[in-house]
């Protein structure tokens, strides 16, 4: 053979559907209702299947050669949409109505070319459509105005004296943030969906306190807006701030005075405008920048981190540093005392990285807790801290 053209082959199935298997038509639907079909092979000895009716047999024109046709083709897939009476019952209503099988195949087609490019702000060109989609995680426009640096002063201060922890305030920044995925551009803080099914009833959000800590947010947002008629503050930004003013307060206390910095716009998206189905997918079963690692996963810990370090987009120093903060910044998952290697929780200090590296530890395995090593003190025994694999992996990797 020429080893081109007629002589290729690929998946070993051969043939086309329709007699203009280059252009749109409802051509699929009718071949699959207009013949029975009967069981064939393809050159390659793949089971596929050719109308019964002899009629059909020149119906489909060669790819390469002029001269010669062929019958149409149909999988066993194919003929399952077809005697499946479930599917069947979509298909026969395409038959008898052609238009809404092309506006169906269009809508289907567009979100599976676009659904991983993230929200309509990405879009580029003048041949986006105005239309939004429920898949495409839409949040409302800013339609008031933004709050000043004054307003974001005040609006620190009042969450400060809220009676909220700072490892309430970054553990809930840290939720909503932490589910953003550079992949395809899902999830994040805009919208403040952390607050909305499925988000809100996650295990690693600890949704109890994430409940609490946003009735106490909510208040602040509503006593805002109603003494400002055109400013207005949306949770989605009270959210990041009070993770922001959290972590300032900690840096303080450490002796470090630090402004974190905050740019307002985002909004709050509703319960319809989210997808419940295709979030519950973006929960976390593994989490280790707040220790968190839900029962019966079967992947090492540290892998998983830096798997999510990775769906965040954040390098390697990014990840440790964030990882060192947070867990002297009492963040983990329901305030797991894991990694906490500090004697003053929520203070911003690098006694995470001191006392991993401290040699007068010595670790070895829990004798109880499965996955979990404990730090005793070398010349007493004593136990001085707990600590997961993620933990530890910052004093044992060479890189970290």
């Amino acid at each position: 053979g020429s080893g081109n053209a007629g002589d290729t082959i690929t998946s070993g199935f051969e043939g086309a559907w329709t007699a203009t298997p280059t252009d749109w038509s409802n051509g699929y639907l009718v071949n699959l209702y207009n013949y029975d079909w009967e069981q064939t092979q393809s050159p390659a000895g793949n089971t596929q299947w050719i109308p019964t009716d002899g009629a059909a047999a020149n119906l489909v024109p060669d790819a390469f050669d002029a001269n010669t046709r062929h019958a149409p083709i149909m999988f066993t897939t194919d003929l399952a949409l077809k005697m499946d009476p479930a599917y069947a019952e979509i298909t026969e209503r395409w038959l008898q109505n052609p238009s809404e099988f092309e506006d169906a195949f269009a809508r289907a087609w567009f979100k599976l070319t676009h659904r991983d490019l993230g929200p309509t702000t990405r879009y580029l060109g003048d041949m986006a459509p105005d239309q939004t989609f429920t898949w495409q995680d839409p949040v409302p426009a800013v339609d008031h105005d933004l709050v000043s640096d004054r307003d974001v002063a005040e609006l620190k201060q009042e969450i400060l004296d809220s009676g909220l922890s700072t490892g309430e305030l970054v553990r809930t920044a840290w939720s909503s943030a932490s589910s953003f995925r550079g992949t395809d551009m899902r999830g994040g803080a805009n919208g403040a969906r952390v607050r909305l099914a499925p988000q809100n009833s996650w295990a690693a959000n600890s949704p109890d306190e994430l409940d609490n800590v946003l009735t106490t947010l909510e208040g602040i947002q509503s006593n805002f807006n109603s003494a400002n008629r055109r400013k207005q503050v949306s949770l989605a930004d009270l959210i990041v701030l009070g993770g922001a003013a959290a972590i300032e307060q900690a840096a303080g206390r450490a002796g470090v005075d630090v402004e974190v910095p905050f740019i307002p716009g985002r909004t709050d998206a509703s319960q319809e405008q989210t997808d419940v189905s295709s979030f519950a997918y973006l929960e976390p079963t593994a989490d280790g920048f707040r220790n968190f690692f839900a029962r019966g996963n079967e992947r090492n810990p540290a892998e998983m981190l830096i798997e999510k370090a990775a769906l965040l987009d954040l390098n390697v120093p990014e990840m440790t540093v964030l990882v060192g903060g947070l867990r002297v910044l009492d963040a983990n998952t329901d305030g797991a005392q894991h990694g906490v290697f500090t004697d003053n929780p929520g203070t911003l200090s690098n006694d995470f990285f001191s006392n991993l590296v401290d040699m007068s530890t010595v670790w070895v395995r829990s004798p109880s807790d499965e996955g979990i090593y404990v730090g005793r003190d070398r010349d007493t025994d004593e136990v001085k801290w707990s600590a997961t694999p993620v933990d530890l992996i910052f004093g044992s990797n060479s890189e970290l």
